[in-house]
């Protein structure tokens, strides 16, 4: 009996074995219909420099998609100027700095908020936040609901930014 149940065992598992196997061939074999958007990091600096050219001189923020999967955006943005603070209440904020500098500030609770859209409050001020030097490289992770404002040090500050939908 014992032996029967061995071998029934290991024929059982090399038979899931190779349904398994077959399987993941059967997922890799054939491509996902859209499996990811792309965008080369030469193909982001062509981007970057196209908007600075477009730019006009007393204009302070541009935004441009660079990669898309529906409502899901990864853009540069473009800030010569600081804005409003602002708070995205279904929204998590991320962001890498491409270059220049600026300062960002975080938390702590926004004076006069206005609602702009649905998916943005925007106030006078943030009281109580806590304040980043921002440089080329730093990774900003802004939850939903957190009051954010970026400042700018030198000639602009340029982000590669993107929203995600809050956690539920």
């Amino acid at each position: 009996m014992k032996t029967m149940v061995r071998a029934f065992t290991i024929g059982a598992t090399s038979l899931l074995l190779a349904l398994s196997s077959g399987a993941a061939l059967a997922q890799t074999a054939a491509p996902a219909a859209n499996p990811t958007s792309f965008a080369r990091g030469a193909d982001v600096q062509a981007q970057l420099r196209q908007m600075l050219s477009e730019m006009k001189p007393d204009q302070g923020f541009m935004w441009r998609p660079v990669v898309r999967d529906g409502a899901n955006v990864a853009a540069i943005e473009i800030w010569k100027k600081p804005g409003r603070p602002a708070v995205h209440p279904d929204q998590a904020e991320y962001a890498i700095v491409l270059e220049g500098a600026g300062t960002l500030i975080s938390g702590g609770v926004m004076a006069d908020p206005k609602v702009s859209n649905p998916t943005l409050v925007e106030g006078s001020r943030i009281e109580g936040g806590v304040t980043r030097p921002l440089g080329p490289g730093d990774v900003i992770l802004v939850p939903a609901g957190v009051p954010h404002w970026f400042g700018v040090t030198g000639e602009r500050l340029v982000l590669l930014g993107i929203k995600l939908p809050a956690s539920k």
